[in-house]
């Protein structure tokens, strides 16, 4: 062989070795990236277990959230795959019981003769009641050591219906079920614009085992409106004697 012939085959083999060489150890790190996330997925799979085993349903459903998106293509992440549409169902239904019941607001006032308790909401969305923008609408049930139990709507501005000062008459739709006419009166003063529903006790059975309940109530100035109240997270033994 020619020496220039076999310093340029020299050069092939060097080439070629180094090629070689390259390749594996991009294969030595692909391997090694690989098992690197595999053992980091088996940790999370261990935490979604643990948050599975604890009945935590919104932590479990996050943990998987976190396997799928950082290390989708691991053995970790089909094997939880099966069991996060449970975890996730569960966990937003965790989710929301939490944010339904933060809805409420409970107070104890001490007043003449005991203590004034009541148990109040806003509605879902804000509605306009006088013309001026939608604003927020409550509904509170309240027990007075004097006036007994009652449950009013309360308006932050406008009024309702001039005829309501006497009695009339309100809709209230739980959930999917048909409507209910119930009786309603609003006080003839100016003190505070409520209404109240003659029937405490009827309106307040019917938020047991409810999502939601919409009253629509006439109004001074825009006519009939609509409120929704999600009245799910309502924690009962905050109202002492009402079941």
């Amino acid at each position: 062989m020619r020496p220039l012939a076999a310093v340029a085959l020299t050069c092939v083999l060097v080439l070629l070795s180094g090629c070689k060489d390259r390749e594996a150890e991009a294969a030595a790190q692909a391997e090694a990236l690989a098992a690197a996330n595999e053992q980091a997925a088996a940790e999370a799979e261990r935490a979604f277990d643990a948050a599975v085993a604890d009945g935590n349903w919104a932590l479990a459903k996050a943990q998987g959230d976190i396997l799928f998106a950082k290390w989708p293509g691991t053995e970790a992440a089909d094997r939880v795959r099966p069991r996060y549409d449970e975890a996730k169902s569960k966990g937003e239904a965790e989710n929301n019981a939490r944010r339904v019941a933060a809805l409420w607001t409970y107070q104890t006032q001490p007043v003449k003769g005991g203590n004034q308790v009541s148990a109040a909401i806003y509605g879902r969305e804000p509605v306009d009641v006088d013309g001026s923008g939608a604003k927020p609408v409550r509904l509170i049930f309240r027990d007075h050591p004097d006036w007994g139990r009652s449950a009013y709507l309360v308006l932050p501005g406008g009024d309702f219906a001039r005829r309501c000062y006497g009695s009339c008459r309100v809709t209230v739709t739980v959930d999917d079920q048909p409507p209910k006419q119930m009786a309603a009166n609003r006080p003839d003063t100016d003190e505070a614009i409520a209404m109240f529903i003659d029937d405490e006790k009827a309106l307040w059975r019917l938020t047991r085992d409810a999502d939601s309940i919409r009253i629509a109530f006439p109004t001074r100035d825009v006519g009939e409106k609509t409120v929704e109240f999600e009245v799910a997270g309502l924690d009962r033994a905050k109202m002492p004697g009402w079941d």
